[in-house]
């Protein structure tokens, strides 16, 4: 009898850890570029935001911006379903951007469900884009920490406003971090480069149709030429062939 006790003791508890490591870890809000998001330039970010509950939807997302690297142009994408709320706020310190003084920055970006009935918001299971076109990325820093609050239709608020600490385990409400690569030449990173890369393209075909209509036009010269040449010797051969006739009949 002790013998199946241990057995089942044993069997049990690996269940349980079986369980435990099955469990998977909850979604929280996120924000990745799309493309590159390269130090002074400009990027498109998307906010991924979850629903992590069964029986709400979510009908409200906050994204607030950070104040110590503040972005003076930030312009929503249009999303069926939802109205974005742009903020701005007055800077302590002017920024330079082209050339020009701005004393205004995006403090907050807030979007709202719109419309009515079951489908309204982020429904249980599913998730939801918001992009966003930010600019112009600071230079002196390596991310972004954006600091975001959800809402549900039960009156639920999630704040997910908690920064990961380097060496440390995430923590149970991470704030948003966008990542920023080494600033370009051209400060407008992978969408310059795809530019050019089009212009390239375009120039080499223009090129090659050039040299394809040039083909063609003297294709067509040497055509007439052998043409007329044909004529010639056909008219020739035409009339040698009367005169050996009247020779013959002369003779």
């Amino acid at each position: 009898m002790k013998k199946i006790s241990r057995v089942s003791v044993v069997g049990a508890t690996a269940a349980s850890a079986v369980l435990v490591l099955s469990v998977p870890a909850f979604a929280h809000v996120s924000v990745q570029p799309e493309g590159v998001a390269a130090k002074g330039g400009y990027a498109v970010v998307n906010f991924k935001v979850p629903n992590e509950r069964d029986d709400a939807a979510t009908t409200k997302v906050e994204v607030n911006f950070p104040t110590d690297h503040p972005l003076a142009s930030v312009m929503p994408e249009p999303i069926p379903g939802w109205t974005a709320k742009v903020t701005k706020s007055k800077l302590d310190k002017p920024l330079e951007m082209h050339g020009e003084k701005i004393d205004q920055a995006v403090s907050r970006v807030t979007w709202t469900a719109d419309g009515s009935g079951k489908d309204k918001g982020i429904q249980p299971g599913f998730f939801q884009k918001f992009p966003l076109s930010i600019g112009q990325l600071p230079e002196d820093t390596d991310e972004l920490v954006f600091k975001a609050i959800q809402t549900y239709d039960n009156k639920e608020v999630v704040r997910w406003i908690e920064p990961q600490a380097k060496g440390q385990e995430e923590p149970e409400n991470p704030a948003p971090t966008l990542e920023l690569s080494a600033a370009t030449e051209d400060h407008h990173g992978g969408a310059a480069d795809n530019a050019k890369s089009g212009d390239d393209k375009a120039a080499t075909a223009a090129s090659s149709s050039d040299s394809s209509s040039d083909g063609s036009s003297g294709s067509d010269t040497t055509a007439r030429a052998l043409g007329i040449a044909g004529i010639v010797v056909g008219a020739a051969g035409v009339a040698f062939g009367v005169l050996a006739g009247r020779r013959r009949t002369n003779s």
